[in-house]
């Protein structure tokens, strides 16, 4: 089968490469360095899955039409990327590989006669270098729609092939679900640590606790069911939610357990030291929308969103003492 892959980054190059190893016709999406160093040498997957060298064609964008295609851009490129392609796409079977919780929404907006399945990749993985990219953490992807309907069993069926693939009813919960699982990214890049030497140092410990507490009571809030994704869930939260910190805090070494030994940057990390915008937006940021729109306030997430952007902007790491301190002094704890 044709599939066409729209960013080939540390996500798309790695479903990417076990497409290519499961015997399917492959074309991505790249820019700069990276798309010549995949039309030099191919594109390099390795870690938890294996290795692979996928000898894949890369453009920067869809040369041919493709019998499905997966959209696998940060947040934040999105809808760029699905009108820079629309002409061979709409109408194609699509799987939206994205964090936050307007994919679907926005690619259903671009292309009007495609039927958009959201997929979350649970699994953690790394850009290395142009052309290479790592699984350091293995996992499922999950996949579901508004509709649930047959475009969401084409697809699962097709990628459990190569890859842990779920299918999951409640895609609104999950993607809240995914959303709490995403704070681990944002205080790596405010520091430039990796998520578990973040999670290791107590007062960035208790920052990630109060934040995930705050998200999960904004997704309350709002009406939503967290689905079952990686050790959370629905009841689980809730109590959570009423826990002290001091028992809370087991749910982020809980989180560091999974990851393993092998540091995980996280994505908004990785993008900051590649030199480009992060989804951070997306992520925390989509926290803080959920608030506004119930009339309340999320100020660690909202505080997290600001440091994160003042790295960006300023390009310096923050220490844990100076995180701390001005989650603070925005939340009065």
């Amino acid at each position: 089968m044709r599939i066409g892959v729209i960013g080939a980054g540390a996500v798309g190059g790695t479903i990417a490469a076990l497409l290519d190893r499961g015997g399917h016709q492959i074309e991505v999406t790249a820019r700069g360095e990276h798309l010549a160093a995949i039309r030099r040498h191919g594109l390099s997957l390795e870690g938890a899955w294996g290795t692979h060298v996928a000898k894949v064609e890369a453009n920067p964008i869809l040369t041919a039409a493709p019998d499905l295609v997966l959209l696998t851009t940060k947040a934040l490129d999105a809808q760029s990327a699905l009108e820079e392609n629309s002409r061979l796409i709409d109408g194609v079977p699509l799987v939206v590989v994205q964090n936050g919780l307007d994919g679907l929404r926005i690619a259903s907006q671009v292309l009007p006669s495609s039927t958009p399945v959201g997929a979350l990749a649970v699994f953690a993985a790394s850009y290395l270098a142009p052309g290479s990219v790592a699984v350091t953490t293995p996992g499922s992807t999950y996949l579901g729609s508004a509709s649930n309907g047959p475009e969401v069993e084409f697809a699962a069926g097709i990628l459990e092939m190569v890859m842990p693939t779920k299918v999951i009813r409640n895609f609104p919960g999950a993607q809240w679900t995914k959303l709490l699982v995403n704070q681990i990214n944002a205080l790596p890049a405010i520091t430039g640590l990796s998520a578990q030497e973040t999670i290791s140092i107590r007062g960035l410990r208790l920052v990630l606790t109060r934040s995930l507490k705050e998200a999960a009571r904004i997704g309350f809030r709002t009406g939503i069911r967290f689905a079952s994704l990686q050790g959370l869930s629905n009841p689980l939260l809730r109590l959570y939610c009423r826990l002290p910190d001091w028992i809370a805090q087991l749910l982020p070494l809980l989180m560091k357990l999974r990851m393993g030994k092998r540091p995980n940057p996280g994505s908004t990390l990785q993008s900051i030291l590649r030199g480009q915008p992060t989804e951070i937006d997306f992520l925390n940021g989509a926290i803080v929308d959920a608030a506004i729109a119930q009339g309340l306030k999320a100020p660690i997430n909202a505080e997290l969103v600001k440091l994160v952007h003042e790295v960006e902007v300023g390009g310096r790491f923050y220490s844990a003492q100076e995180v701390a301190a001005r989650i603070g002094a925005a939340t009065g704890y």
